[in-house]
């Protein structure tokens, strides 16, 4: 067994087992978007950042890719990790703002800007597809090509594939092909129609601390320090 702690509690886990696996167990929330227990783990989404370390030389991983290790001090809900999974969602809105499984991540998260070109590639570059087609499908008629901003999921040489079954497993677990409530004609790139708001704590703590995360996501059970700074200072007075 590995001792590690996770938001400051003392946890043991199995060897082999990833960060994302041990908050899992344990009951806490990470989001992802590339993950997919049937298939092997990607990291490619960054959804799943948490921090690592003790400040200031604590750093940002993705939980579904890296191993628990002994004596590991992990937090999953600090200010940093929560900008930097809004910052991938931006990302991700302007790439495929059709999307409602990014469209929900949005609202879920208090992403309320894009501050993004809109490019409606409709390919947020997951792999999901690809490695459902490889691991479950055993087919192997789709993979990544090329680099950089010209990388894309096709078949070999652009042409129809001769062993694709046309079984639709790639597109059942494709985010971008369930397409948002509002319909392709949007106006805006983000939705916010199941906007949640943010977690009070953080300005607090300086991460999400409450266990029960929804009722600690509303903002009711935490009293920022400057509210109650300010009605001790009308006491006084």
């Amino acid at each position: 067994m590995i001792k590690l702690l996770i938001n400051n509690l003392e946890v043991q886990v199995e060897e082999g087992w990833t960060i994302r696996d041990a908050c899992e167990f344990f009951g806490l929330e990470i989001p992802t978007l590339c993950y997919n227990p049937g298939l092997s783990n990607y990291g490619g989404c960054r959804l799943c950042l948490v921090e690592i370390g003790k400040a200031p030389n604590s750093k940002l991983v993705s939980s579904c890719t890296f191993p628990c290790e002994e004596g590991l001090v992990v937090h999953t809900d600090t200010a940093r990790v929560i900008q930097a999974r809004k910052m991938m969602i931006e990302l991700m809105l302007s790439v495929a703002p059709g999307s409602k499984v990014i469209q929900d991540l949005a609202s879920k998260f208090g992403v309320k800007q894009m501050r993004f070109e809109v490019r409606n590639e409709e390919c947020v570059m997951c792999g999901l597809c690809v490695r459902m087609c490889a691991e479950q499908m055993d087919g192997n008629a789709i993979g990544f090509q090329n680099r950089g901003y010209k990388r894309k999921i096709s078949t070999p040489f652009d042409v129809k594939s001769k062993v694709c079954r046309e079984c639709g497993g790639c597109m059942y677990v494709c985010p971008a092909c369930q397409a948002r409530c509002q319909g392709p004609n949007a106006e805006d790139p983000i939705c916010n129609a199941c906007l949640q708001m943010d977690p009070t704590c953080v300005d607090v703590y300086g991460e999400a601390t409450c266990w029960m995360y929804d009722a600690g996501r509303c903002g009711t059970c935490v009293r920022p320090e400057k509210e109650e700074s300010k009605k001790q200072e009308s006491v006084l007075e």
